[in-house]
């Protein structure tokens, strides 16, 4: 019989929408003030680190409209030019995110790597007290979005927003080293911000491989989980007139997920009740995993003790 299919979960897609805006202009707001604090700062406190630590909440903002970008990209309807819709444009910004991580930390690392070989350690200005105070205030605020995005973004299954919430992590490393440089300068260990950049190097790095890897498993089609997919064979199961499994397909779409399934059911039922049994496993199992954006369901024949033999 002929596959049924669902329709695109509109108010699914509305809901990610709505909350990626609202992480996303409180990490705006806060990254703006955070960067002008910053800047302010190190300048006033002759604070090289903190300097740095300013551009690098600054490249925040950006990152935090390429976000917004890719959700709102990935939101559209589908088209005729996109029929299965236009979610992976999500894993595309998680992409540039992850490249934008991996350039600052490899920035902060090669800086580090410079400083340590010109070795003019005691030529570094002492920074003043307000350098400290903007770093641990950085640290509080940073790793508190870091917490709101990276909740916000597990309960949309958002690749993009998690990719954003790792970079408000990445910036909260930073201000942990510029703490610790800065603090290190002041009691004579100017050495300490070197080695804390390079630390905070191998941390972004390896945030922005993850990433990475994630986005791009979710745009190759990679199959679900076992237990999901195992819940799935359950739930269909579970419906009248289903005897058996007989394949089971799924491909994770952007944040969304694509079924094909086929079931065995009795050879002597008519077409209609083939078609029935069908559409129920189809419409319990849209209403059990919401993720499910495009389901088919095929119905194979088999032979009871009820079908009739020649």
């Amino acid at each position: 019989m002929e596959p049924t299919t669902k329709t695109p979960n509109s108010s699914a897609d509305k809901t990610l929408e709505q909350v990626a805006m609202r992480v996303s202009i409180v990490s705006i707001i806060s990254n703006v003030i955070l960067t002008i604090f910053k800047l302010l700062a190190g300048f006033v406190s002759h604070s090289g680190a903190m300097v740095s630590d300013g551009i690098h909440s600054a490249s925040d903002v950006f990152s935090t409209f390429i976000v917004i970008i890719g959700v709102k990209l990935a939101a559209k309807e589908s088209d005729k030019e996109h029929p299965y819709g236009h979610e992976r444009l999500e894993c595309v910004a998680a992409l540039v995110l992850a490249t934008i991580l991996m350039i600052t930390g490899l920035g902060i690392g090669y800086n580090a790597i410079q400083t340590i070989i010109a070795g003019n350690y005691q030529s570094l200005a002492i920074p003043g007290l307000l350098a400290l105070i903007a770093a641990i205030v950085s640290i509080i605020i940073k790793e508190a979005m870091f917490w709101y995005t990276k909740i916000n973004a597990k309960r949309v299954e958002s690749s993009a927003l998690m990719a954003d919430a790792w970079h408000h992590r990445s910036d909260a490393l930073s201000s942990v080293g510029a703490l610790i440089g800065i603090g290190g300068a002041r009691m004579g260990y100017p050495i300490l911000d070197t080695i804390a950049s390079i630390v905070i190097c191998i941390f972004i790095a390896k945030a922005a491989i993850e990433i990475f890897i994630d986005a791009v498993n979710r745009m190759v089609d990679q199959s679900c989980d076992e237990e999901t997919e195992q819940q799935m064979r359950d739930c269909a199961l579970e419906q009248e007139g289903v005897l058996g499994i007989d394949l089971l397909r799924t491909r994770v779409f952007g944040n969304k997920i694509y079924v094909d399934m086929e079931i065995s059911a009795d050879g002597s039922k008519s077409l209609i009740e083939a078609h029935e049994t069908a559409e129920q496993v189809h419409n319990r199992i849209e209403e059990a995993f919401p993720k499910v954006k495009h389901i088919m369901i095929h119905v194979n024949p088999i032979q009871t003790e009820n079908t009739d033999k020649e």
